[in-house]
């Protein structure tokens, strides 16, 4: 009932996004003082099913092709990610070697590396505990990290006054009853199939290409609801918030100031590596700021769906840089600890 509040008032205010901000930034103040606030997981996951179906309907023929063309961009943008992440690792380690002292150095290495590495929090989180990394500090990075690109860059692009400016239209634009029952099912079965398969986000991506697979081959079944999709996001916004608990304002301070910090660095890093890219693709700068940003896939293509800026292209560059970031952070990190043995 807060969040769904807090959203109507953030609708009021006129704020960007505002079914997913509203609801973010109150369950995250809540959490933060103490409140026994909760993310039920079958609605988070309903929202990440319903958010995946809607951005699946952009990939028509036509987008797909543009969006294939732009494979050189998006591999650009993998090599990027990666090489940011080691950057912020490198400088968080330096940062903290003299004060996380409880930590053995294998500890720190491991701790800073996965805590910087641009992935989704709780896959992250899982490979580092893996590594042996105190998970904590690596999970408070990535919930900081994704709260402050989620909040920040939307209020931004508000500010530059860019919305409306998409051109890539959806593939479906009417509510078709048996069509959304039909397009349910078959994303349900590729939800599902992800899950078994043990795949990362499986309600977000076996929706998003199960319904990628069906639009790509021009078949039109039916749009989503606005009302639905406004849903998804406010319990996207919750899940979000509530990783903010009392133990995470506990944090070492000085450890989540230097997250801050170097997320902001990035945010701006990022802005200018998509604007490069828009020179080079052609396309808005602010699709490719959305693309390159790192914030996380869902958060993120939202964005470029209620602004209408870009969204496949948006979807296309997040998703790919999480599946190789998935794919590459553990080999890399290994890579690095044998080139890099006497490092603290």
């Amino acid at each position: 009932m807060l969040a769904t509040a807090a959203a109507g008032l953030c609708v009021w205010l006129r704020t960007p996004i505002p079914w997913m901000i509203g609801p973010l930034l109150a369950t995250s103040l809540l959490s933060m003082l103490g409140a026994p606030t909760e993310s039920w997981t079958p609605l988070r996951n309903g929202g990440q099913w319903v958010i995946g179906t809607a951005l699946g309907l952009y990939f028509t023929p036509a987008v797909g092709a543009l969006v294939a063309s732009l494979w050189w961009a998006i591999a650009l943008g993998i090599a990027w990610a990666l090489l940011l992440g080691l950057g912020f690792g490198a400088w968080l380690r330096r940062v903290h070697a003299g004060h996380l002292i409880a930590l053995t150095p294998a500890e720190l290495r491991s701790t800073t590396y996965f805590a910087s590495a641009i992935g989704g929090a709780s896959e992250m989180t899982l490979i580092a505990e893996r590594q042996g990394a105190r998970t904590d500090l690596v999970a408070a990075a990535h919930s900081l990290r994704v709260l402050l690109v989620t909040v920040t860059i939307p209020f931004a692009l508000q500010f530059w006054g860019v919305s409306g400016l998409d051109t890539l239209t959806l593939g479906a634009r009417e509510v078709h009853g048996g069509g959304l029952l039909a397009l349910a099912g078959l994303t349900l079965a590729g939800a599902l199939l992800m899950q078994r398969l043990g795949r990362a986000n499986p309600w977000f991506m076996g929706a998003l290409v199960a319904t990628m697979l069906v639009t790509l081959c021009g078949v039109t079944l039916s749009a989503i609801p606005t009302a639905l999709s406004n849903a998804a996001q406010l319990v996207i916004g919750v899940s979000l918030g509530v990783r903010f608990t009392p133990a995470f304002v506990h944090t070492a301070p000085r450890w989540l100031a230097s997250v801050a910090l170097a997320s902001f660095v990035m945010m701006l890093l990022c802005a200018l590596f998509g604007w490069a890219l828009s020179h080079l693709t052609g396309l808005h700068p602010a699709t490719m700021l959305l693309g390159t940003s790192p914030g996380g896939i869902a958060e993120m293509a939202i964005t470029a769906k209620v602004l209408q800026l870009g969204v496949p292209v948006v979807t296309a560059f997040q998703v790919c840089r999480l599946v190789a970031v998935l794919v590459l952070v553990e080999p890399v990190y290994h890579w690095r600890q044998g080139r890099t043995p006497s490092l603290p």
